[in-house]
């Protein structure tokens, strides 16, 4: 019992002096480590190496479940998103399998009404994709020039589009080139319906990105957003084609944003639907001469 208790007592001072001088311990310590890391730095980096040695397994052991927990929770969540991704689609199905069915039904009544009056397709469009070999730069004319002509059949009042929709029509046409007119020029005047509420109007160019809707028996109907495509009126174009979007409706006006980027514009497609256009005659059989302030690509 005694040498219990002189070892507790000794035990005791010992734990006394390390917590008194534990800071300066430490401080001694780090200076001694120090020391031998700029005595011997083989030998540091030696102990470095074995440390890590020694923790990679250890930290390897601990890292694994964590992993497989990690992945375990986004399995989880994967699945919860499927689930509603799953009952997202199937009524995505529904919505469709009922438009698919209307469709179907209107199809049927459509070819009813067709028979019943005596109705005929009008010819059948045709195309021609062509490159855009020169453009204006002039503040008055909106146009560009096509390497393409009457040689392969290009006439003017032929529509030219994009994959976006109309960009203009043709204006004159050479053996081997033709002028579009675009639908953005002051010239240009193009009848055309809002789709929403089929009221008809005149899309007219100023010459700069936005079209003017003219024309209109009151402005209060049309909507940002509205969809304008050509009325088909006039024998210019057929119904339908997209124009562009009303982008600003107020007491001035209504502006219209055309759906063709021209600043991108490098291939259109002139497109024969068959219609004798506004724009008539042979046009030039020489080839079309650049615009003024027209420069060649």
């Amino acid at each position: 019992m005694a040498i219990r208790d002189d070892f507790e007592v000794v035990a005791g001072q010992v734990r006394t002096v390390v917590q008194r001088f534990a800071l300066g311990l430490l401080v001694v310590a780090a200076f001694v480590i120090m020391l031998i890391g700029k005595a011997d730095t083989v030998l540091v980096e030696h102990a470095r190496v074995v440390a890590l040695d020694f923790a990679s397994p250890v930290l390897e052991a601990i890292a694994r479940p964590v992993a497989y927990a990690n992945r375990a929770i986004a399995d989880l969540k994967e699945f919860a998103s499927l689930r509603e991704e799953n009952a997202r689609l199937r009524e995505e199905n529904s919505r469709l399998l009922a438009w698919q069915t209307a469709a179907r039904r209107l199809e049927n009544e459509n070819e009813g009404l067709r028979g019943l009056a005596n109705f005929r397709e009008g010819p059948e469009a045709s195309f021609i994709t062509a490159r855009i070999v020169g453009d204006s730069v002039s503040a008055y004319v909106r146009g560009a020039l096509l390497n393409v002509g009457r040689q392969v059949g290009v006439a003017p009042g032929q529509a030219v589009v994009t994959g976006e929709g109309l960009a203009g029509r043709i204006a004159e046409v050479g053996d081997n080139s033709a002028r579009v007119l675009f639908v953005t020029d002051v010239n240009s005047r193009l009848p055309v319906l809002i789709e929403r509420t089929r009221e008809r109007a005149i899309l007219a160019g100023d010459n700069s990105p936005r079209l003017r809707l003219t024309l209109l028996q009151s402005v209060a109907g049309v909507q940002r957003g509205d969809r304008i495509v050509t009325s088909g009126h006039g024998g210019s174009f057929p119904v339908g084609i997209p124009v562009g979007e009303v982008v600003e409706t107020s007491e001035g006006g209504v502006r219209v944003r055309p759906f063709a980027d021209f600043s991108r514009l490098e291939f259109v497609r002139v497109v024969d639907y068959g219609v004798t256009g506004l724009v008539g005659g042979t046009g030039s059989s020489q080839p079309v001469a650049p615009m003024p302030g027209q420069k060649a690509r």
